[in-house]
């Protein structure tokens, strides 16, 4: 399992460097909107599961099409458009709701779990290009991703070899405190070497606070889309990156610690 994690780490590492320096905004949006269309891809399939009769497609099209609207308005910076796509994608989504309502009445349910996926995954992730399209974005981002990915092996090795107690046994059973410690120490550790690296400008404190806290936001992630998978008696989201499980199983913690670190650059730092 851990070499498959490496392995995939290494083809995917290169990728992810090009697209955040030398990609630009454009290239770097269309990633982040096929990444979002897979990982909503993902989220139906273990929310979706076990509705009877299924349902329809083109309730799924419908979220993969405004959360990729919604990650283009957030790359251009249009606050208007941000809402107002916002606003259509519920819209579309009661109209969809009545069409099924004749048809089961779960109807109001599978709508609430459709414009939830869309705030979870797409608009979530728009902070990812805000902090990309700020004054020293492709650093700063790559900066939030190091922090995170480095935290989540923190926490991987120091559970595997240390763990003794269960952090959350309710959600995730394999997650210990220990593990969870072993990681915020590796978000500060590699935060500071990032620092020492290409930030010299941020002081120790600031550095140590601002990886605390977007690790601590990452964590939460992890478990908050541990609880969608335990419901629905699911292992991994997917099997698309060899070690690691889906693409949302890669980027939960991303998806809480970006805006965190939005908020915390813009207004804090």
């Amino acid at each position: 399992m851990h070499w498959k994690r490496w392995l995939t780490a290494l083809v995917l590492i290169p990728l992810l460097i090009f697209l955040v320096f030398k990609g630009g905004p454009v290239l770097f949006a269309i990633f982040l909107i096929l990444i979002s269309t897979i990982c909503l891809f993902e989220y139906f399939r273990i929310v979706y599961q076990d509705h009877n009769p299924v349902v329809p497609g083109y309730y799924l099209l419908w979220a993969y099409f405004t959360g990729a609207v919604l990650i283009s308005t957030a790359a251009y910076g249009s606050l208007t458009g941000f809402i107002t796509i916002f606003a259509i994608t519920v819209l579309g989504t009661a109209f969809f709701s009545l069409l099924r309502f004749k048809v089961n009445q779960d109807a109001p349910i599978v709508a609430i779990k459709q414009v939830f996926g869309v705030v979870y995954i797409p608009f979530l992730l728009s902070f990812a290009i805000l902090i990309h399209g700020g004054r020293n974005g492709p650093l700063w981002i790559f900066f939030v991703i190091w922090v995170v990915a480095w935290g989540d092996t923190g926490a991987l090795y120091t559970g595997t070899y240390f763990g003794r107690h269960k952090l959350y046994p309710a959600v995730s059973p394999k997650k210990t405190i220990e593990g969870a410690i072993g990681g915020l120490i590796s978000n500060a550790g590699f935060g500071l070497l990032f620092k020492y690296l290409f930030f010299n400008q941020l002081s120790v404190p600031v550095c140590v606070f601002f990886a605390l806290t977007v690790g601590i936001a990452g964590q939460l992630g992890d478990l908050f889309e541990s609880e969608f998978k335990r419901a629905s008696g699911i292992k991994d989201s997917g099997r698309i990156l060899p070690g690691h499980g889906g693409f949302l199983d890669r980027i939960d913690a991303l998806l809480f610690a970006a805006p965190v670190a939005y908020l915390l650059k813009e207004f804090i730092i």
